[in-house]
């Protein structure tokens, strides 16, 4: 049963939904406090730790590593259990992992290696937390609601993004990273109280009549790989994310030894990057509109690859106007570019496959992060920072190659429906559903 209240004429039923206004207030406590930790963390390895270039790659590494393990199997894993349990889990362990960095701090026993373990540690939980959350929303409320939902949860999100570093910064030079990472655990903890609160019940997960685990993997992956376009777009996203995940395993150390900023001005630089998303979801539509959907896939791509030279480039021109100019177009160019995508793979697909087209879709281009990350710490410990930033800024723009010289590039609009298997499919209708 869903519990609404009628809401007045013209204004969202959801903010009269109070199973659904707990969940909204749970994740806004969390992706808060997933900023402060994403920023935290890194500064406790350079600045406490003098952690060096292959040490803040394999940081990283450790951190998205749980992408490329178990992505794929986790989904099969969260659909036989209560969302609710495996979210407000996750907030507790989290919590939890975390709390043993001030702790450690307070003990003069902080170090490198209980750094990987908690980023791995984390690592994994939220691979199960991310996927339950995701799932947990149309269940909840109605699915004329669902898009106004993620529209809400997006906003929490993207405000996180824009004031979370900021703040971040601000509190890391009031009481130090170590304590800002123990609020972090703060915020888990509430995230889960409120999401405890809800009193929705769940629908039982029905009794496994599909083909298997394997059997499901297998069919999603041939989907992806069997679609010339999207098999295009898949190879870009992942390349890409291989280039990034290793640009900014090195940015905090590029950004306060290499070229000498505070940490003030670190965490101005990483909202510009998040108001620069802001921006793209703002005038996605309008640049499809004007480009064409195919034009601006691969105009962004190369876009966002090109933006990537403002980092090293940082060195010989203004070095804080570049860097916030570089993190404000890539910012932009991302958005825009995941948009026109996703909303392309999501009409393409038939329903009955979408979820394990997703899952596919995410180990194939989140699994290369940890190879990016960690290749960024080799190359950084042996090239130094500022080649390596050269060097995988050149891998990014390389990575809009698929997509730049492909049909995509003159294509105005995009196939709206999938011939699958050789047979019509009559189950290729716009998916409703978003997207992470």
């Amino acid at each position: 049963m869903v519990t609404a209240d009628p809401a007045p004429p013209g204004r969202s039923p959801l903010w009269n939904h109070r199973d659904f206004m707990k969940l909204w207030a749970g994740d806004t406590v969390s992706v808060f406090g997933s900023q402060l930790v994403f920023f935290a963390l890194p500064l406790i390895a350079v600045s406490l730790l003098d952690a060096d270039a292959f040490q803040m790659g394999l940081l990283a590494t450790l951190e998205s590593a749980a992408f490329l393990l178990i992505s794929l199997p986790a989904g099969a894993w969260i659909d036989r259990l209560p969302k609710k349990i495996v979210i407000v889990s996750g907030d507790i362990v989290r919590a939890g992992i975390l709390l043993t960095i001030p702790l450690a701090w307070a003990l003069d026993a902080l170090s490198m290696p209980q750094l990987y373990i908690v980023a791995a540690g984390v690592g994994i939980v939220t691979v199960f937390f991310d996927i339950a959350n995701q799932s947990y929303l149309p269940e909840l409320v109605d699915g004329g609601s669902i898009g106004d939902g993620n529209g809400k949860l997006q906003a929490s999100q993207q405000t996180a993004g824009v004031v979370g570093p900021t703040l971040a910064s601000g509190l890391v030079t009031a009481i130090g990273a170590p304590l800002t990472v123990g609020l972090t655990s703060v915020c888990m903890g509430l995230s889960s109280l409120f999401v405890s609160r809800i009193r929705h019940r769940e629908t039982p997960p029905e009794p496994e009549t599909r083909n298997g685990f394997i059997s499901e993997i297998r069919e999603g992956l041939g989907f992806v790989l069997g679609h010339n376009l999207l098999l295009r777009i898949t190879a870009c996203t992942g390349l890409t994310n291989f280039a990034a995940s290793g640009i900014f395993a090195l940015l905090v150390l590029f950004v306060l030894t290499t070229l000498g900023l505070s940490q003030v001005q670190l965490g101005i630089i990483m909202s510009a990057s998040a108001i620069g998303g802001i921006l793209g979801a703002l005038s996605a539509a309008r640049v499809q509109t004007r480009l064409g959907e195919g034009t601006s896939i691969s105009v962004s791509a190369m876009l966002g690859g090109l933006s990537f030279f403002g980092m090293p480039l940082a060195t010989v021109l203004p070095t804080f106007p570049t860097m916030l100019v570089a993190s404000l177009v890539t910012g932009w160019a991302v958005v825009v570019y995941n948009i026109a995508q996703v909303s392309f793979r999501q009409r393409l697909c038939p329903k009955p496959l979408l979820g394990r087209m997703n899952a596919s879709i995410r180990f194939l281009v989140w699994g290369p992060m940890p190879l990016g990350s960690l290749l960024a710490g080799f190359l950084g410990d042996s090239l130094g920072v500022s080649t390596t930033m050269w060097i995988l800024a050149a891998c990014s723009l390389a990575a809009s190659i698929p997509v730049i010289a492909s049909p995509l590039l003159q294509m105005r609009t995009l196939p709206r429906e999938l011939d699958l298997l050789g047979a019509d499919s009559d189950a290729t209708s716009d998916a409703e559903e978003e997207s992470a």
